[in-house]
């Protein structure tokens, strides 16, 4: 089990580093796949997908919004950054428009907890995703600024791992994850922040035409390892909350693309914000 979960961890960074480095339509049309398969996983477990091969109208209208979607921010973006905001927006109130309407003329096949499941994993799985794909588009050095996401993420990650194992004690979230200290959770938060502090000295200062603060890249460091580790727990109640173990297979190992990329989804944002307030995108 190890082995497997090395191997295709190996082989998961190589392709995600292929991808990256490709941007452009190569970007795009991965990020919109996997979009589309974590928005089907996401469906899958709260039981909104369907019997059988057939999805059912909901998941219809959250696969045909994410297509809508991803047309929508790729050509906003080919205008200016600054036009992808109002375009996110409309578009996320056209998809819940768009799944009041299967609401209403399905009733009462579908609850509302069923509808506001399939919105719900319209948000938290294409939508939040997104990000990635503009931290690399939308930003003249996005091939060197994507990278945060996953320093925020997985680097955070393996630091809290490390101080959990060496010195945890006190448990975190006990009844959602008995592994997780608050040991841990501190290493990784500090551990991020330094990450961070190092990449952008030695990385994003040097080789990039912006310039970013060293304590401003350590808050925002610290800031999105946290809210990565609630991402993580967040998917891992949803798992708890529908008794499932993982939310697929696609991945040997490690289970389905939430399940990999539960901490990378939200923290994305994070560092999209945090990066465009330094370089004053809105301002």
């Amino acid at each position: 089990m190890f082995r497997t979960r090395l191997l295709s961890g190996i082989v998961l960074v190589a392709i995600a580093l292929g991808v990256f480095l490709a941007g452009g339509a190569v970007l795009a049309v991965v990020i919109f796949l996997v979009s589309m398969i974590a928005y089907q996983e996401l469906t899958g477990a709260c039981k909104v997908r369907g019997e059988g091969m057939i999805p059912s109208p909901p998941v219809i209208v959250g696969l045909v919004m994410t297509l809508v979607y991803y047309g929508v921010i790729c050509l906003a973006l080919a205008r200016d950054i600054s036009a992808v905001f109002p375009a996110m927006v409309m578009s996320v109130v056209v998809a819940f428009l768009a799944f009041l309407f299967v609401y209403v003329f399905t009733f009462p096949k579908y609850h509302a907890n069923q509808i506001m499941s399939a919105m719900f994993a319209f948000l938290y799985g294409p939508v939040m995703l997104s990000f990635l794909f503009l931290l690399r588009e939308g930003f003249d050095d996005g091939i060197y600024l994507v990278w945060f996401a996953f320093l925020a993420s997985w680097g955070s990650d393996t630091c809290a791992y490390c101080v959990g194992v060496l010195i945890g004690k006190h448990k975190m979230t006990p009844k959602l994850s008995p592994k997780k200290s608050i040991e841990g959770a501190v290493g990784g938060i500090l551990g991020a922040a330094l990450l961070f502090v190092l990449y952008t000295q030695f990385v994003i200062n040097q080789y990039t035409v912006m310039t970013l603060s060293l304590p401003l890249a350590a808050i925002l460091g610290a800031v999105g390892a946290f809210v990565s580790m609630v991402g993580d727990l967040a998917a891992s109640a949803v798992k708890r909350d529908h008794e499932i173990k993982d939310y697929g297979k696609l991945i040997p190992g490690h289970g389905g693309i939430m399940d990999r990329f539960d901490s990378v989804i939200v923290a994305a944002p994070i560092v999209f914000l945090g990066i465009a307030f330094a370089t004053g995108l809105w301002s």
